[in-house]
């Protein structure tokens, strides 16, 4: 069979209470950590028995739970009043005009205006920030230009690859025209064929040259 209901009152007994006390405290602190750990909660947990002694348990600490709780109260308070709301955001707002100012000011120093009043070692300070932001503007140019310059390094290079290229082909056409030519005209022209054969191809031999290439084929003797 089983356990009949349990009816929630209080147990006159002391023993029993006491024994039902240890077992349901135990339980509840037991589910507290287990919601603080599966659920990432910050939980603070304070139990004082009939007999007056304390039992707590808390995720981080008693104290900052507690801190936070009167925090959060005081704010909510706060927002649910008008005139407290009022001044809350005429704060914001005086803190947001101040940090506006100071970063107006701040910027006018960088450019070097209105410095009076500023003491030997504000200025060297300012002088030393100066310095580093224009150390980071070189560092940052070097870098764009060392990109540039190794992007056109390697178009250079593709352009001197087809440059090769294209020399194989050109040479592997003038053999196919010699070949062509000695099977028309016979071999006792080839000498004269080859030598009128083509316009000089400009690149005498060199890799790196980039004259351009003329391609002629010699006309037939009628």
């Amino acid at each position: 069979m089983g356990r009949g209901k349990i009816v929630i009152q209080r147990i006159d007994n002391s023993t029993s209470r006491q024994v039902t006390f240890s077992k349901r405290r135990k339980g509840l602190i037991k589910k507290a950590k287990e919601l603080a750990v599966l659920c990432d909660a910050e939980i603070g947990l304070m139990i004082f028995s009939s007999t007056g002694k304390l039992y707590e348990y808390a995720s981080t600490s008693i104290k900052s739970v507690t801190e936070r709780y009167n925090t959060f109260k005081e704010e909510h308070q706060q927002l649910t009043n008008p005139e407290s709301e009022v001044k809350i955001w005429r704060r914001e707002a005086e803190i947001l005009r101040q940090q506006l100012q100071d970063l107006q000011e701040n910027h006018r120093q960088l450019m070097g205006q209105q410095l009076y009043g500023l003491s030997v070692r504000n200025l060297q300070d300012l002088e030393n920030q100066l310095e580093m932001s224009l150390r980071g503007v070189r560092m940052k140019k070097e870098q764009i230009l060392r990109d540039e310059i190794q992007g056109l390094d390697r178009k250079g290079n593709h352009i001197h690859q087809e440059n090769l290229e294209l020399h194989k082909k050109v040479n592997l056409i003038r053999q196919e025209n010699m070949q062509l030519y000695k099977k028309v005209h016979g071999t006792t022209d080839v000498t004269a064929a080859t030598r009128n054969a083509f316009v000089p191809y400009g690149i005498h031999g060199e890799k790196g040259s980039k004259a351009p290439i003329q391609l002629q084929l010699s006309q037939p003797e009628q």
